[in-house]
């Protein structure tokens, strides 16, 4: 029966597929209907007038900014207004579009006509009628009230206010020749910062001098009810809301340490691109987590403990290191494809492994120097990297350079088998080839020269330039034989633009140290994994599993992976035995007899099955060692630079 109706379907398909070229062009076959080309490119040019905005912040309960703006206009007819969509420091299309609610235009009270355009919808065209000046533009903003509509940026004790999620510019103009002047309600009793001059106070109103639309958006807000700033010397100011007052008790030593962090800053690069910093700090598990750069501030979170539980934080201090590095190296420093007259222009992201790479290889130096981090957790750091990088599957067929379009093709999701597609690796083995770099030059000069001497002339310059100078490959490698002739360009290329490349360890294995593995995780990973409340068994079961026992993480290829387990897999019992971290790594360690399999019971999707995982290798976490009796360059490298 099944044979005869399949003989009978090719049958009927049979003339469908042999129908000659004269009868198939008969049938219906449209043109494309050709899109003009509507939205007027950014041209350097003044524009008419000053935008005033108004965000009224109050309403902290619901999460919603109502948005008040006024913007001078230049002619009668068709103005396009644009929502800001490619944003610098998330390297992606990332604009909020879908959180804005209620937009009318207006002029003299009347509502205006308007449509968003179906081919951009970040852009909306508003006729203005003749011998109208300014237009006046309402909308909300309907931040996230919960993590599965987005990032929440309001709470019931802080918000973190970002301008380019309730504003709105025009097209036509770059946006550092569009005048904006800003007026914020912020709730009663609360206290904002931002790194924005001129500031007045009146009230819960929050007024500033005129900037320009880039400042602008380059300069969020931190505000809470519970507030606190201190002075870290150097036009340095780390301003921090907390979720209670309680979590503002930093004592001396953890300022001065700060405080040494912008030192070791500045005596690194040289100058500073700022006439003033701002540190944006939230401890909270309520508001969203960010680490988000700036010119002149950054914005940053972290556990409400930062400073109450000092100690057990060692692995979170490395957030403000990388933010302040970007001041430089990001934000003055910048790719040349990464630099856009407008928030509409897409960035092209593929000298990402500088801009972040080296950023990451700084932040563990600097917060090394500071005493932000023990030497034990930076190199702990590289060494979790190294591990990964050394059983990572996709470094066969993606290179690192690939990855930097990451922000773009996978917009941060969490992914299947992040092993085999990979993700960001720009960041980290960016940070692990800067180091084979230093150490290169290092060895090359006797010490005499290092990475520290790229970074003071590349990324120096003018004390106070408060602009953008941009670079390409070229620049990169023009300013590396500066310091150290070699051939640089394969250098960058063999290890960021090819695939196939073995685990990033050169730098490792020069400052005389190895990639080991032991029964017991390293710095880095035991707190990471106290945090986040995850046990990492990537070196062994090939997976990391959560509080709830749910597996996320699975490595490619791994035991875990061959048994059929996949991401959100909850592993139930363990030999029998309820799941617990202590009893998955009992049997682990069982299992090293060569004969015992680890079995688990697992349930995915209401359905149960016994597993047994062929695994003998015992637990395993990777560190690095010292080898043998010579210099120990990470020494040299974490050398303070500071005067102390």
């Amino acid at each position: 029966m099944k044979k005869a109706l399949f003989v009978a379907s090719a049958v009927i398909a049979a003339p469908l597929a042999f129908l000659p070229a004269a009868a198939q062009d008969s049938y219906s076959r449209p043109q494309p209907v050709v899109q003009p080309l509507t939205i007027p490119l950014p041209a350097d040019k003044p524009y008419p007038g000053t935008m005033l905005l108004k965000v009224d912040a109050t309403d902290f309960a619901r999460g919603i900014f109502h948005v008040r703006q006024t913007i001078p206009v230049a002619k009668a007819g068709k103005l396009t207004l644009l929502y800001p969509e490619w944003l610098p420091g998330k390297h992606a299309p990332r604009g909020a579009i879908a959180e804005m609610a209620g937009f009318q235009p207006s002029a003299g009270g009347r509502p205006l006509a308007w449509t968003r355009q179906p081919t951009d919808v970040y852009a909306f065209d508003v006729e203005v009628p003749a011998g109208v000046k300014s237009i006046d533009v309402a909308f909300d903003f309907l931040s996230p009230t919960r993590t599965s509509e987005g990032r929440v940026v309001v709470t019931p004790a802080m918000m973190n206010l970002q301008w380019e999620q309730v504003s709105l510019y025009p097209a036509g103009y770059f946006t550092r020749a569009i005048p904006v002047q800003l007026e914020v309600t912020l709730p009663d009793g609360w206290t904002g910062a931002s790194a924005l001059d001129g500031l007045k106070v009146s009230g819960n109103r929050y007024s500033f001098a005129p900037t320009n639309y880039e400042v602008l958006v380059d300069s969020p807000m931190f505000a809470g009810k519970f507030f606190r700033k201190w002075d870290l010397g150097n036009r340095v100011t780390l301003n921090v809301v907390a979720d209670e007052a309680k979590y503002l008790e930093a004592s001396p030593d953890h300022i001065a340490r700060h405080a040494a962090l912008v030192s070791e800053a500045v005596a690194l690069f040289g100058v500073r691109h700022f006439d003033r910093y701002e540190f944006l700090l939230a401890l909270s598990d309520e508001l969203g987590g960010i680490g988000l750069e700036h010119h002149r501030s950054s914005e940053n979170s972290r556990n409400p403990d930062y400073f109450t539980k000092w100690d057990d934080n060692d692995s979170q201090r490395g957030l403000l290191p990388h933010e302040l590095t970007h001041s430089w190296n990001g934000k003055y420093r910048r790719p040349d494809k990464m630099w856009t007259a407008d928030f509409r222009t897409p960035m092209q992201d593929n000298l990402l492994w500088v801009y972040e790479g080296q950023t990451s290889f700084w932040d563990l130096v600097l917060a090394g120097r500071s005493g932000m981090q023990s030497k034990e957790m930076v190199l702990a750091e590289w060494a979790t990297n190294a591990g990964n990088y050394s059983v990572q599957p996709g470094r066969e067929w993606r290179s690192v350079e690939d990855t930097t379009l990451d922000p773009i093709i996978a917009a941060r999701k969490a992914k299947p088998f992040a092993s085999w597609s990979r993700s960001e690796d720009y960041y980290n083995e960016g940070s692990l080839m800067w180091l084979e770099a230093d150490m290169m030059i290092r060895q090359a000069t006797n010490n005499a020269k290092s990475l520290d001497d790229f970074a003071k002339a590349f990324f120096g310059g003018r004390e106070g330039d408060f602009g953008q100078d941009t670079y390409d490959f070229d620049d990169v490698v023009a300013a590396l034989n500066a310091v150290h002739p070699y051939d640089w360009a394969t250098f960058l290329r063999d290890r960021m633009q090819a695939s196939g490349r073995p685990a990033p360890t050169g730098g490792i294995e020069l400052a005389g140290y190895r990639l080991v593995w032991r029964n017991a995780p390293n710095a880095y990973d035991r707190d990471r994994m106290a945090e986040s409340k995850k046990t990492d068994l990537t070196h062994s079961l090939g997976l990391v599993i959560d509080k709830d026992g749910n597996a996320d993480t699975i490595l490619w290829n791994g035991p875990a992976f061959k048994a059929d387990i996949v991401n959100g897999t909850k592993i139930v019992a363990v030999d029998g035995q309820t799941y617990s971290r202590e009893r998955i790594e009992t049997a682990i360690r069982a299992a090293t007899d060569g004969k015992t399999p680890v079995r688990l019971l697992v349930e995915r999707g209401g359905r149960y099955r016994n597993v047994e995982i062929d695994y003998h290798g015992g637990l395993r976490w990777p560190h690095l060692e010292k080898t043998g009796s010579g210099p120990d360059w990470f020494d040299q490298l974490l050398a303070p630079r500071r005067r102390l």
